[in-house]
């Protein structure tokens, strides 16, 4: 038997003073309120009585520090998957707002395609990988639920994608909060969304550097 459920969650805030776009920049980790989410996640899971049985995460620090609290939670260890990562970006490391790219006429050559996007990591390809990751998490896991930890953009594009709405959108629109848990079930070979839960939105959490 394959797994019973898929839940993708959100890794928990960031500690990012500087308020730039960490991307896949190294060493950008949780905050003390960002593990405070990645625990409340983990309890989500234990309070729904589900039995965890793989949990796998993105590389980055932020990611791997949320999946310690679903790893003590349930008594398993995560496996990195590299499918799960944040999408590249050319704006990382930058304070990206409108005063910012006004002094720097030469960014707007990036922002010619938003509906690729031509700033990063094409939308399609993100969501291909993603479900990729995810039909193999399914199978990996024998008659329990399997978590994968990701990043906002990437499970809102499998959001997008299995919801059937178009994948081009307005950032400020995306519903994948910090530590947020996307649930999945499957039948025959078609995804279906089951659930989403925002158990830190009590938190009050500064979601900013997000792709």
């Amino acid at each position: 038997m394959p797994a019973k459920r898929l839940h993708l969650i959100r890794h928990g805030e960031v500690h990012n003073p500087g308020s730039v776009i960490y991307g896949r920049l190294p060493n950008f980790k949780l905050s003390e309120r960002g593990h405070q989410m990645a625990a409340a996640a983990a309890a989500e899971l234990m309070k729904q009585e589900r039995q965890v049985g793989k949990i796998f995460a993105s590389p980055l620090l932020r990611t791997q520090e949320s999946a310690q609290h679903v790893e003590k939670a349930f008594g398993v260890d995560a496996k990195t998957d590299e499918r799960l990562i944040e999408p590249w970006n050319r704006f990382e490391g930058r304070k990206l707002g409108a005063t910012h790219i006004i002094l720097r006429p030469h960014l707007f050559y990036h922002l010619r395609k938003p509906a690729q996007p031509s700033w990063g990591e094409p939308f399609e390809e993100i969501a291909s990988r993603m479900l990729e990751s995810m039909n193999h998490a399914w199978n990996e896991a024998i008659d329990t639920d399997v978590v994968l930890v990701s990043h906002q953009l990437p499970i809102e594009m499998v959001h997008r994608k299995i919801s059937g709405k178009k994948l081009p959108h307005n950032p400020r629109q995306r519903r994948t909060a910090l530590s947020s848990v996307t649930s999945f079930e499957r039948s025959g070979d078609q995804w279906i969304e089951v659930g989403y839960q925002d158990p830190g939105a009590a938190l009050k959490a500064t979601d900013k550097g997000a792709v």
